[in-house]
């Protein structure tokens, strides 16, 4: 019962995650291919919290910003140096692996009910197995009555592990597959930004 709740409170509190960052995702990516300049939407001030790409986008724009601004903290330069572009990449890449991960955080507990609740349930086969038996010696004789409440505790826990697991298994999965398309769409959008920052800011050798 305890696996049944974790596994199942994991698997809809991922799935509303994953499905409202994709959402928030979406619209952000139409917004950020309608403008025509890449710190625009950072220049209007736009906050889309909750969403990865958003994420991703603000922390390269703060950091591009931060290159651009003069000793007087005004927005003096109109280009960057190969060096500093780096750093932006950087900071970029460094926003991909935490968004990756906070989508992550709680799988290990599905995998743990997928690995640990069918073992959990032969724990329970072989325990009702020696119950059985413990009562067929009581009563002396092999009677429906002897072995009826060990083999219904064995198959009952049995049961059990596998209710647990099965879902969990083919949720684990399916969100595993969303979690890598969501990493390749932060790798993919992360690199567009870098090539839109370059054709606009980085100055020529």
């Amino acid at each position: 019962i305890i696996f049944s709740i974790v596994a199942w409170s994991v698997m809809v509190s991922k799935a509303i995650q994953m499905r409202r960052a994709k959402k928030l995702n979406y619209y952000f990516d139409q917004e950020f291919h309608a403008q025509k300049k890449v710190l625009e939407m950072f220049d209007r001030k736009l906050q889309v919290e909750g969403c990865p790409l958003y994420m991703v986008y603000q922390a390269g724009c703060v950091e591009l910003d931060a290159r651009l601004r003069g000793p007087g903290g005004e927005r003096s330069k109109q280009q960057v140096s190969l060096k500093n572009m780096e750093h932006v990449k950087r900071a970029m890449e460094n926003v991909v692996a935490q968004e990756s991960l906070k989508l992550e955080s709680g799988l290990i507990l599905l995998a743990i009910a997928v690995s640990g609740a069918p073992f959990i349930g032969l724990l329970g086969t072989v325990w009702g197995v020696m119950s059985t038996f413990a009562g067929i010696a009581q009563q002396g004789s092999a009677t429906m009555a002897a072995m009826a409440p060990g083999v219904s505790a064995a198959l009952i826990t049995t049961v059990a592990g596998l209710l647990v697991a099965i879902p969990s298994m083919f949720s684990y999965n399916w969100l595993v597959h969303n979690l890598r398309v969501f990493t390749v769409g932060l790798d993919n959008f992360a690199q567009e930004l870098v090539s839109k920052m370059e054709t606009e800011f980085l100055a020529e050798d």
